[in-house]
Protein backbone atom coordinates (compact mmCIF):
# COMPACT_ATOMS: atom_id res chain seq x y z
CA UNK A 1 0.00 0.00 0.00
CA UNK A 2 1.47 3.18 -0.90
CA UNK A 3 0.33 6.41 0.64
CA UNK A 4 0.10 9.66 -0.97
CA UNK A 5 0.36 12.96 1.29
CA UNK A 6 -0.81 16.30 0.02
CA UNK A 7 -2.89 14.25 -2.69
CA UNK A 8 -5.15 17.61 -3.76
CA UNK A 9 -2.09 19.51 -4.80
CA UNK A 10 -0.51 19.72 -8.14
CA UNK A 11 2.11 17.33 -7.90
CA UNK A 12 0.67 14.70 -5.64
CA UNK A 13 -2.51 14.84 -7.67
CA UNK A 14 -0.24 13.46 -10.46
CA UNK A 15 1.28 10.93 -8.63
CA UNK A 16 -1.58 9.47 -7.63
CA UNK A 17 -2.86 9.09 -11.09
CA UNK A 18 0.62 7.21 -12.33
CA UNK A 19 0.39 5.01 -9.21
CA UNK A 20 -3.02 4.05 -10.14
CA UNK A 21 -1.82 3.39 -13.94
CA UNK A 22 0.59 1.33 -12.97
CA UNK A 23 -1.68 -0.67 -10.76
CA UNK A 24 -0.37 0.22 -7.06
CA UNK A 25 -2.71 -0.13 -4.44
CA UNK A 26 -2.70 3.82 -4.20
CA UNK A 27 -4.53 5.66 -0.81
CA UNK A 28 -5.01 9.57 -1.55
CA UNK A 29 -4.78 11.29 1.81
CA UNK A 30 -5.70 14.64 3.50
CA UNK A 31 -7.79 17.20 4.91
CA UNK A 32 -11.07 16.19 3.21
CA UNK A 33 -10.64 12.84 2.32
CA UNK A 34 -14.34 12.84 0.66
CA UNK A 35 -13.23 15.63 -1.92
CA UNK A 36 -10.41 13.36 -2.50
CA UNK A 37 -12.62 10.00 -2.84
CA UNK A 38 -14.67 12.37 -5.33
CA UNK A 39 -11.89 13.35 -7.70
CA UNK A 40 -9.85 9.85 -7.67
CA UNK A 41 -13.03 7.49 -7.73
CA UNK A 42 -11.74 3.37 -6.91
CA UNK A 43 -8.79 4.79 -4.91
CA UNK A 44 -8.78 4.39 -0.99
CA UNK A 45 -9.25 8.48 0.16
CA UNK A 46 -7.76 8.78 4.26
CA UNK A 47 -8.18 11.76 6.24
CA UNK A 48 -4.83 12.82 7.54
CA UNK A 49 -3.80 16.77 9.16
CA UNK A 50 -0.20 16.70 9.95
CA UNK A 51 -0.43 19.35 12.17
CA UNK A 52 -3.03 16.85 14.04
CA UNK A 53 -1.50 13.55 15.49
CA UNK A 54 -4.48 11.50 16.06
CA UNK A 55 -5.38 11.27 12.41
CA UNK A 56 -2.41 9.57 11.62
CA UNK A 57 -2.24 6.26 13.35
CA UNK A 58 -5.20 5.22 10.78
CA UNK A 59 -4.38 7.08 8.01
CA UNK A 60 -1.24 5.17 7.95
CA UNK A 61 -2.03 1.75 8.81
CA UNK A 62 -1.17 -1.24 6.77
CA UNK A 63 1.33 1.22 4.49
CA UNK A 64 4.54 0.55 2.88
CA UNK A 65 5.32 3.49 1.36
CA UNK A 66 5.04 7.15 2.59
CA UNK A 67 5.25 10.24 -0.27
CA UNK A 68 5.55 13.31 1.36
CA UNK A 69 4.33 16.54 -0.09
CA UNK A 70 3.33 18.50 2.52
CA UNK A 71 3.90 22.39 3.17
CA UNK A 72 3.11 25.37 5.14
CA UNK A 73 4.07 28.14 2.38
CA UNK A 74 0.39 29.35 2.23
CA UNK A 75 -0.99 32.84 2.07
CA UNK A 76 -0.51 34.16 5.34
CA UNK A 77 1.06 31.55 6.77
CA UNK A 78 4.15 33.73 8.46
CA UNK A 79 5.65 30.78 10.77
CA UNK A 80 5.70 28.41 7.80
CA UNK A 81 8.73 27.00 8.79
CA UNK A 82 7.80 26.22 12.37
CA UNK A 83 5.12 24.73 11.30
CA UNK A 84 6.70 22.31 9.02
CA UNK A 85 9.02 21.11 11.84
CA UNK A 86 6.00 20.27 13.60
CA UNK A 87 4.42 18.58 10.66
CA UNK A 88 7.55 16.61 9.67
CA UNK A 89 7.83 15.31 13.32
CA UNK A 90 4.31 13.77 13.93
CA UNK A 91 4.31 12.24 10.48
CA UNK A 92 7.84 10.66 10.84
CA UNK A 93 7.68 9.46 14.42
CA UNK A 94 3.79 8.09 13.23
CA UNK A 95 5.33 5.99 10.20
CA UNK A 96 8.05 4.43 12.02
CA UNK A 97 5.47 3.26 14.64
CA UNK A 98 3.21 2.24 12.01
CA UNK A 99 6.06 0.05 10.11
CA UNK A 100 6.53 2.36 7.09
CA UNK A 101 9.05 0.76 4.85
CA UNK A 102 10.05 4.48 3.01
CA UNK A 103 9.44 7.72 2.55
CA UNK A 104 9.70 9.77 -0.62
CA UNK A 105 9.91 13.53 -0.37
CA UNK A 106 10.06 16.32 -2.78
CA UNK A 107 13.22 19.22 -1.00
CA UNK A 108 14.72 22.20 -2.69
CA UNK A 109 17.77 22.92 -4.19
CA UNK A 110 20.24 24.74 -2.72
CA UNK A 111 23.73 24.59 -1.38
CA UNK A 112 24.05 23.78 2.14
CA UNK A 113 27.47 25.46 2.54
CA UNK A 114 25.31 28.67 1.84
CA UNK A 115 22.82 31.01 3.91
CA UNK A 116 20.29 30.11 2.46
CA UNK A 117 16.61 31.81 2.19
CA UNK A 118 14.21 30.87 4.71
CA UNK A 119 12.11 28.77 2.37
CA UNK A 120 15.04 26.76 1.42
CA UNK A 121 16.69 26.42 4.76
CA UNK A 122 12.95 24.69 5.60
CA UNK A 123 12.43 22.37 3.02
CA UNK A 124 16.31 21.10 4.09
CA UNK A 125 15.32 20.97 7.81
CA UNK A 126 11.96 18.84 6.47
CA UNK A 127 14.17 16.47 5.03
CA UNK A 128 16.13 16.25 8.14
CA UNK A 129 13.39 15.75 10.62
CA UNK A 130 11.88 12.83 8.44
CA UNK A 131 15.31 10.77 8.25
CA UNK A 132 16.16 11.47 11.85
CA UNK A 133 12.94 10.60 13.21
CA UNK A 134 11.28 8.54 10.75
CA UNK A 135 11.91 5.65 8.17
CA UNK A 136 14.34 5.90 5.54
CA UNK A 137 14.01 8.87 3.18
CA UNK A 138 14.60 9.08 -0.24
CA UNK A 139 14.61 12.77 -0.81
CA UNK A 140 13.99 14.38 -3.88
CA UNK A 141 15.58 18.24 -4.29
CA UNK A 142 14.28 20.46 -7.55
CA UNK A 143 14.37 24.00 -8.00
CA UNK A 144 10.98 25.58 -10.24
CA UNK A 145 8.73 22.55 -11.37
CA UNK A 146 7.47 23.70 -15.20
CA UNK A 147 3.79 22.82 -14.95
CA UNK A 148 0.36 24.46 -15.60
CA UNK A 149 -0.71 24.81 -12.19
CA UNK A 150 2.47 24.86 -9.99
CA UNK A 151 2.66 28.60 -7.91
CA UNK A 152 6.07 29.06 -9.57
CA UNK A 153 4.80 28.62 -13.41
CA UNK A 154 1.86 30.66 -12.93
CA UNK A 155 3.95 33.71 -11.42
CA UNK A 156 6.43 33.32 -14.70
CA UNK A 157 3.77 33.26 -17.29
CA UNK A 158 1.81 35.95 -15.63
CA UNK A 159 4.48 38.21 -15.67
CA UNK A 160 4.86 37.55 -19.42
CA UNK A 161 1.77 38.20 -20.28
CA UNK A 162 0.73 41.32 -18.42
CA UNK A 163 3.43 43.43 -18.18
CA UNK A 164 5.00 44.52 -21.97
CA UNK A 165 8.00 46.17 -19.91
CA UNK A 166 9.21 45.62 -16.09
CA UNK A 167 11.73 46.33 -13.45
CA UNK A 168 13.89 43.52 -12.55
CA UNK A 169 16.14 42.98 -9.87
CA UNK A 170 19.62 42.10 -9.80
CA UNK A 171 18.23 38.32 -8.77
CA UNK A 172 17.53 37.73 -11.97
CA UNK A 173 20.62 36.86 -13.29
CA UNK A 174 20.92 33.86 -10.83
CA UNK A 175 21.21 30.53 -12.42
CA UNK A 176 18.14 27.58 -12.02
CA UNK A 177 17.44 24.52 -13.22
CA UNK A 178 14.20 24.18 -13.80
CA UNK A 179 12.33 20.76 -14.26
CA UNK A 180 9.18 19.41 -15.96
CA UNK A 181 6.20 18.07 -13.58
CA UNK A 182 6.07 15.00 -16.13
CA UNK A 183 9.56 14.59 -14.97
CA UNK A 184 9.25 15.00 -11.43
CA UNK A 185 6.51 12.36 -11.22
CA UNK A 186 8.92 9.87 -12.93
CA UNK A 187 12.12 10.64 -10.42
CA UNK A 188 8.76 10.28 -7.57
CA UNK A 189 7.89 7.07 -9.17
CA UNK A 190 10.94 5.34 -9.49
CA UNK A 191 12.50 6.41 -6.16
CA UNK A 192 9.51 4.15 -4.57
CA UNK A 193 11.41 1.04 -5.45
CA UNK A 194 15.53 2.11 -5.01
CA UNK A 195 18.17 0.16 -3.47
CA UNK A 196 17.93 1.77 0.30
CA UNK A 197 21.71 1.65 1.51
CA UNK A 198 21.27 3.90 4.09
CA UNK A 199 19.25 6.29 5.88
CA UNK A 200 19.05 9.34 3.83
CA UNK A 201 19.82 9.47 0.25
CA UNK A 202 19.79 12.82 -1.25
CA UNK A 203 19.12 12.87 -5.20
CA UNK A 204 19.06 16.32 -7.18
CA UNK A 205 16.93 16.43 -10.09
CA UNK A 206 16.70 19.22 -12.91
CA UNK A 207 15.41 19.94 -16.24
CA UNK A 208 18.26 19.43 -19.25
CA UNK A 209 19.08 23.25 -19.02
CA UNK A 210 20.61 25.82 -16.46
CA UNK A 211 19.39 29.25 -17.05
CA UNK A 212 18.71 32.54 -15.08
CA UNK A 213 15.45 33.91 -14.67
CA UNK A 214 15.57 36.35 -17.01
CA UNK A 215 16.70 34.13 -19.60
CA UNK A 216 13.06 32.15 -18.52
CA UNK A 217 10.69 34.98 -19.01
CA UNK A 218 12.38 35.59 -22.39
CA UNK A 219 11.92 32.06 -23.63
CA UNK A 220 8.80 32.14 -22.35
CA UNK A 221 8.19 35.52 -24.29
CA UNK A 222 9.66 34.02 -27.75
CA UNK A 223 7.18 31.34 -27.56
CA UNK A 224 4.48 32.98 -27.34
CA UNK A 225 5.24 35.93 -29.98
CA UNK A 226 5.60 38.44 -27.44
CA UNK A 227 8.38 41.08 -26.80
CA UNK A 228 9.41 42.23 -23.10
CA UNK A 229 11.51 44.81 -21.97
CA UNK A 230 13.23 43.67 -19.04
CA UNK A 231 15.47 46.60 -17.23
CA UNK A 232 17.52 45.73 -14.28
CA UNK A 233 18.14 47.75 -11.45
CA UNK A 234 20.73 47.23 -8.29
CA UNK A 235 18.82 48.15 -5.50
CA UNK A 236 14.96 46.04 -5.71
CA UNK A 237 14.59 43.94 -2.71
CA UNK A 238 12.97 40.84 -2.72
CA UNK A 239 10.68 41.73 -0.50
CA UNK A 240 9.72 44.77 -3.22
CA UNK A 241 9.79 42.24 -5.24
CA UNK A 242 6.95 39.96 -3.92
CA UNK A 243 4.78 43.39 -3.27
CA UNK A 244 5.38 43.96 -6.97
CA UNK A 245 4.47 40.42 -7.78
CA UNK A 246 1.44 40.16 -5.66
CA UNK A 247 0.07 43.50 -7.52
CA UNK A 248 0.97 42.28 -11.04
CA UNK A 249 0.33 38.30 -10.85
CA UNK A 250 -2.00 35.93 -9.50
CA UNK A 251 0.31 34.18 -6.49
CA UNK A 252 -0.08 36.45 -3.27
CA UNK A 253 2.90 38.32 -2.11
CA UNK A 254 3.13 36.10 0.88
CA UNK A 255 3.90 33.68 -0.99
CA UNK A 256 5.65 34.89 -3.76
CA UNK A 257 8.32 36.07 -0.96
CA UNK A 258 9.58 33.21 0.29
CA UNK A 259 9.77 31.74 -3.57
CA UNK A 260 11.79 35.08 -4.63
CA UNK A 261 14.10 34.62 -1.76
CA UNK A 262 14.85 31.29 -2.84
CA UNK A 263 15.71 32.92 -5.98
CA UNK A 264 18.47 34.59 -4.59
CA UNK A 265 20.76 31.82 -4.83
CA UNK A 266 21.59 29.53 -7.22
CA UNK A 267 19.74 26.50 -7.49
CA UNK A 268 21.63 23.73 -10.23
CA UNK A 269 22.06 20.10 -10.08
CA UNK A 270 26.01 19.85 -8.34
CA UNK A 271 26.02 15.88 -9.47
CA UNK A 272 24.77 12.91 -11.76
CA UNK A 273 23.48 10.77 -9.20
CA UNK A 274 19.97 11.33 -10.31
CA UNK A 275 21.64 9.89 -14.01
CA UNK A 276 23.51 7.17 -12.00
CA UNK A 277 20.37 5.96 -10.03
CA UNK A 278 17.51 6.87 -13.19
CA UNK A 279 19.42 6.00 -16.19
CA UNK A 280 15.63 5.64 -17.93
CA UNK A 281 14.38 9.43 -17.27
CA UNK A 282 15.89 11.65 -19.85
CA UNK A 283 14.95 14.94 -18.19
CA UNK A 284 13.04 17.37 -20.75
CA UNK A 285 14.67 21.12 -21.65
CA UNK A 286 13.39 24.16 -20.41
CA UNK A 287 11.59 25.19 -24.16
CA UNK A 288 9.81 22.21 -24.51
CA UNK A 289 8.87 21.94 -20.58
CA UNK A 290 7.34 25.36 -21.45
CA UNK A 291 5.20 23.80 -24.45
CA UNK A 292 3.52 21.38 -22.75
CA UNK A 293 2.55 23.65 -19.25
CA UNK A 294 1.27 25.65 -21.95
CA UNK A 295 -0.70 23.00 -23.33
CA UNK A 296 -1.92 22.66 -20.05
CA UNK A 297 -3.04 25.34 -19.34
Amino acid sequence: MILVTGASGTIGSRLVERLRAEGEHTVAAGRRPAALAERFPGVLARELDALRPETLPAALDGVRVLYYFIHSMEPGADSFDARDRAAALNVARSARTAGVERIVYLGGLGDQGETLSRHLSSRHETGSVLAEEGPPLVELRAAMVVGAESVSFRMLSDLVHRLPAMIVPRWVETRSQPIAIADVVSYLSASRVIPLAEQHIVIEIGGADALSYRQMIETLAHLEGRRRLLVGVPLLTPRLSSLWCGLTTSVSASVARPLILGMTHETIVRDDAAARRFPEIRPLGFEEALRRALEGE
